[in-house]
């Protein structure tokens, strides 16, 4: 197989799911946050009821947030892995091509923390908000119970 298919493979493989993940916990932050904007917590009869509505596809940004960095650094030893195979067929060692060829695979850890960053963020930033609207509903109980 062609070395220069393999980078790309890996390339744009690895830099398109990282980017993927980026848009979708984009889209998951932003589809919560209008949710909660709506959220009246006198609509919900039970607590859990509640948690379960609030929580709903965290779970995603945060599984984003934690894996991105180690689908970065697969796809950094993918491209290592193909520049060493690169340099054992070459006939001659040439410098600028080994450290070009570095530079791009490492290109893919610093994406899946790109992602990971933002995505963690995300992530504390619901949870947050998640722990008011159940302390809101708390005192929303007690205001009830005491009428």
């Amino acid at each position: 197989m062609d070395i220069e298919l393999l980078k790309n493979i890996v390339d744009y493989g690895v830099i398109g799911l990282l980017g993927l993940m980026s848009f979708l916990a984009f889209w998951f932050w932003i589809e919560r946050l209008m949710f909660y904007k709506g959220v009246d917590v006198k609509n919900f009869h039970t607590k859990e009821e509640l948690e379960i509505s609030l929580t709903n596809n965290i779970n995603i940004i945060s599984t984003f947030g934690s894996n991105a960095p180690y689908i970065g650094l697969l796809g950094t030893v993918f491209g290592i892995i193909i520049t060493f195979y690169a340099m054992g067929h070459s006939d001659s060692l040439d410098a600028k091509m080994i450290m070009t060829s570095l530079a791009l695979a490492l290109k893919a850890t610093a994406m899946g923390l790109l992602v990971a960053i933002p995505s963690i963020i995300f992530y504390n930033h619901l949870a947050r908000r998640i722990e008011v609207i159940l302390a809101l509903w708390d005192i929303e109980q007690k205001r009830s119970f005491a009428s």
